[in-house]
């Protein structure tokens, strides 16, 4: 029991120097701002006579997912900012209750308020999909619009990994994070990222350009799981109230998206949702705002262009 105890607290020990070690290599690339007694870490680019786009990441990220690609590509025209959501990246996550999305919706729209930012539209990869929806059908006084790309729309049947089934369970779930996921991540990181940019191969410094080491963190690690864990029983609350929608939606979806699949969290919006329009993008998997950003920008620009002067406010720094 001495050596498990021993092995236990060097593994432990080694992943919060990792961590301290990843945060180094990937220091924050934006600014600070305090909402609701919360520090979130943001990054804002470009102006426009337009609505805004509010851009919150998926699961397992943080906001250089966006940095790289869509923000320079629409800030041009636009006034584009994302948020670290709360947990992720450096944005704090807090010691309440779980935050649901509506909940997020609900900081991250009110810390756009504080930075001039009114009624932006806003655009959610993957997991972040349900803060999109849950904006548009409990807020839709703070939005212009919103935009899912690859978004998680429906709830799912079955377990969303086995490493979330691991580091759900008590007591194991803990020491599994804090000595195993960090050190055997750094290894598996590629393998593990490849499925979600099938299927196009993994870009040269991908990994380097997303931060995805930063996931690695055991305590942001268990912030997903936690998130991933959660976010199916509250869709199934909140997808019942979808026709309630009345702000105009774009669907932005990869025809190969074998992790967020358009049939189940995309094609089942349009009969609901009366102002949805879909944009599907052939050879695209779930990244496709890294592998397509064109088609991707393209697509968010024109729909924008589109949304009525009345539903919109101007957006000036």
């Amino acid at each position: 029991m001495l050596v498990l105890g021993l092995l236990v607290a060097s593994l432990a020990l080694f992943s919060w120097g990792q961590g301290l070690w990843i945060e180094h290599r990937y220091p924050p690339v934006g600014k600070f701002i305090e909402v609701d007694g919360l520090r979130l870490h943001y990054v804002e680019q470009g102006r426009g006579a337009g609505p805004a786009l509010l851009f919150v990441h998926g699961a397992s990220s943080n906001l250089r997912e966006f940095t790289a690609n869509l923000m320079p590509a629409l800030s041009g025209t636009h006034r584009v900012i994302a948020f670290d959501r709360p947990g992720y990246g450096y944005s704090e996550r807090g010691r309440g209750p779980w935050m649901n999305p509506s909940e997020i919706a609900s900081l991250l729209l009110t810390a756009c308020r504080r930075l001039g930012i009114e009624r932006p539209v806003i655009v959610g990869h993957s997991w972040a999909g349900s803060v999109v929806l849950a904006a548009m059908v409990e807020m839709p006084e703070k939005i212009s619009g919103g935009i899912l790309v690859a978004g998680v729309a429906g709830h799912w049947v079955g377990s969303p990994g086995w490493t979330y089934d691991v580091a759900s369970l008590p007591v194991i779930g803990a020491l599994f994070s804090w000595t195993v996921v960090t050190p055997v991540g750094q290894f598996l990181l590629e393998q593990e990222i490849a499925p979600v940019l099938a299927p196009q191969p993994v870009p040269m410094n991908h990994v380097e350009k997303v931060g995805a080491l930063l996931a690695l963190r055991p305590q942001t690690f268990r912030h997903n799981v936690q998130d991933m864990s959660a976010l199916n029983e509250y869709l199934q609350e909140l997808s019942s109230r979808y026709d309630r929608i009345e702000r105009p939606l774009q669907i932005i979806h990869g025809e190969e998206d074998a992790l967020v699949p358009f049939w189940n969290h995309g094609r089942r919006l349009t009969p609901v949702v009366h102002r949805a329009e879909v944009t599907l993008i052939p050879q695209a998997g779930h990244a496709l705002h890294h592998t397509h950003v064109s088609e991707v920008s393209t697509a968010i620009g024109r729909f924008v262009r589109s949304i009525p002067e009345d539903q919109s406010a101007p957006s000036t720094p």
